[in-house]
């Protein structure tokens, strides 16, 4: 392993932290790795010199009785030892890569918010699918084999060197090649190929995920034939890297067996001259020693693959650690308790590496208020809107349900606030299971009631399955105005205090976005409204209306004063009419 592969598992914080807490695990799949060898090896020791005794004429039966007892023994213990070190290290394994996934998982949902903006989807899916996949090889095919093989190393010249210090330093040198030389030479000339490799698969799911998603604007621009040409062209670069990294393998392998031959002929020299040529008939063991050699191939020969491939476990490495840490959790939640009044207080807030966004907010909402946010993309409403759902933490200020900061809440801010998005989304099960996520607990008749004050029960009475009927994924079955009116029956289950509208009226018809804001208001009388939108249709059914611009308020009264007093908004009604 290379000085750079050392330095990025020493500051890792995702594989070590498992190395660490399963540390006797993996001690004990290694002992059992060794003991597997060692059986094998011992199994063909007394195979071979039980052969070459029966040939012989026993002077006593002892002799052939105590090499037939070891070799059932070793014969046993070989798979029994195997068996159980594949139990222990799959299951330490499993344990890690469950334990990686959901650190990813936790990663990403506490940046959620961001996913967008600061990740590719086919990029998560290739940290899932192929950089997880390689950590959990890098102890399959790295660790267990070359702590195995190093032993092995060690002991065999140890041993040699009782018989020979010559043969033992010959021995050395044969093994080193396999050991050092032959890898070092794997990381230098078919590393970069394997890296190579892993960065074209990256490349392929990145692009191939990106591509099937707007598989639709390929459609509609015509250009499909030169999505599956470009598709094909990638898949070519990977094929031409993948056919080199297996010619190069083949060659490779191909030299580490010759070396194994030559150390079975040089054993088969070495015992000839020390048993033949002082002990006569103790040829016998020639067989015993020289047979050992085939077992420990296996031991050997995985550890070039193992040395190339720490080429990728550095990249891999690097992609997890690049991830933000987790943020834990400091304080301890309290639930606020009704009626709820929300104050947003000298709110400051900037993105990372970005500018402030949000300066000195103050606003109090009370309960069963009903306030417009105006402002124009990039004002900051929708960054206020994140920080009042609790998915944001303001950078100064505070954003207080009674008292309690929202982002303190966790989970259980979805209580006490519901969002109604531009986009709500469907999943691919039930009318009934996609309204039900709003209250699992919701019976169908009270399904079908929100269903009708929602204006949707005709049309699901409608449908062949009605509330069973499976809704295609993203909700393509339904309209906008549709989707949106499922949202709010989603909603109207949960029956939660405040209503976050994210310019649920985005894209539709004036006709359609005026009878949905009806039955949003009508529906939702009851409770508190934050209503964030770029124009003013239904404006004059709030209370308050706040413009926000440059990430402040610059506007804020009651929809019928401001049209009377206030020039500004005057010239907003006017641009908003068209009748400018």
């Amino acid at each position: 392993m290379r000085k750079t592969e050392w330095t990025a598992l020493k500051h890792d914080t995702w594989v070590r932290p498992f190395l660490k807490q399963y540390r006797k695990s993996l001690i004990l799949a290694i002992s059992l790795g060794i003991l597997t060898f060692i059986c094998g090896s011992a199994l063909m020791f007394t195979s071979g010199f039980l052969i070459s005794r029966s040939a012989a004429l026993p002077e006593n039966i002892l002799l052939i009785y105590i090499p037939i007892v070891l070799t059932r023994a070793f014969g046993i213990g070989r798979p029994v030892f195997r068996y159980v070190e594949r139990l222990v290290s799959h299951n330490w394994v499993l344990k890690m890569t469950s334990g990686l996934r959901v650190k990813l998982y936790e990663t990403l949902e506490q940046d959620a918010i961001f996913f967008k903006t600061r990740y590719k989807t086919g990029d998560i899916l290739g940290l899932l699918a192929e950089d997880i996949n390689h950590l959990q090889n890098l102890y399959l095919r790295t660790i267990l084999p070359t702590v195995i093989a190093w032993v092995l190393y060690g002991l065999i010249i140890l041993l040699l060197g009782y018989f020979s210090v010559f043969f033992a330093l010959f021995m050395l040198l044969l093994l080193g090649i396999i050991v050092w030389v032959v890898p070092a030479w794997s990381v230098v000339v078919n590393g970069a190929r394997q890296t190579k490799q892993k960065q074209l698969k990256n490349e392929l799911y990145r692009d191939l995920t990106d591509n099937v998603l707007g598989i639709s604007d390929w459609i509609f621009s015509q250009r499909g034939a030169e999505y599956v040409t470009a598709h094909e062209r990638s898949e070519e670069k990977l094929r031409q890297v993948t056919r080199q990294v297996q010619a190069f393998n083949r060659k490779r392998d191909l030299i580490v067996q010759l070396i194994f031959g030559i150390i079975a002929l040089s054993l088969l020299v070495f015992t000839s001259q020390i048993f033949v040529g002082h002990h006569g008939g103790a040829a016998n063991w020639i067989a015993a020693f020289v047979l050992t050699v085939f077992p420990l191939i296996d031991a050997f020969a995985p550890l070039p693959g193992a040395a190339q491939e720490t080429n990728i476990y550095q990249d891999s490495l690097t992609n997890l650690n690049q991830l933000p840490q987790i943020t834990p959790a400091t304080t301890t939640k309290v639930m606020p308790t009704a009626p709820y009044q929300l104050a947003v207080k000298a709110v400051h807030f900037a993105y990372p590496q970005g500018s402030e966004v949000l300066k000195g907010i103050d606003l109090t909402v009370a309960p069963g208020e009903k306030i417009a946010l105006l402002g124009k993309s990039g004002s900051g409403k929708s960054t206020l809107a994140h920080l009042i759902r609790g998915d944001l933490r303001p950078t100064q200020g505070a954003i207080q349900l009674n008292e309690v900061d929202t982002a303190d809440l966790d989970d259980d801010i979805s209580q006490v606030i519901g969002v109604i998005q531009q986009n709500p989304y469907l999943f691919h099960t039930t009318i009934l299971n996609n309204l039900r996520l709003g209250n699992e607990e919701a019976s169908e008749a009270s399904v079908w009631e929100v269903l009708r004050r929602v204006g949707l029960e005709a049309l699901v009475k409608s449908l062949p399955q009605q509330l069973e009927t499976i809704v295609d994924e993203a909700g393509l079955r339904f309209s906008g105005g549709e989707r949106q009116r499922l949202a709010l029956a989603r909603i109207l289950l949960q029956d939660v205090p405040i209503i976050l509208l994210d310019e649920p009226t985005v894209g539709l018809d004036p006709i359609t976005e005026q009878a949905l804001l009806d039955t949003f208001f009508r529906e939702l009388q009851d409770q508190t409204i934050i209503w964030i939108t770029h124009h003013l249709q239904g404006i004059d059914l709030m209370d308050r209306v706040i413009f926000v611009e440059a990430g402040q308020i610059t506007m804020e009264g009651s929809p019928q004063s401001l049209a009377q007093k206030n020039r500004k908004y005057q010239h907003l009604r006017e641009v908003d009419r068209g009748s400018f």
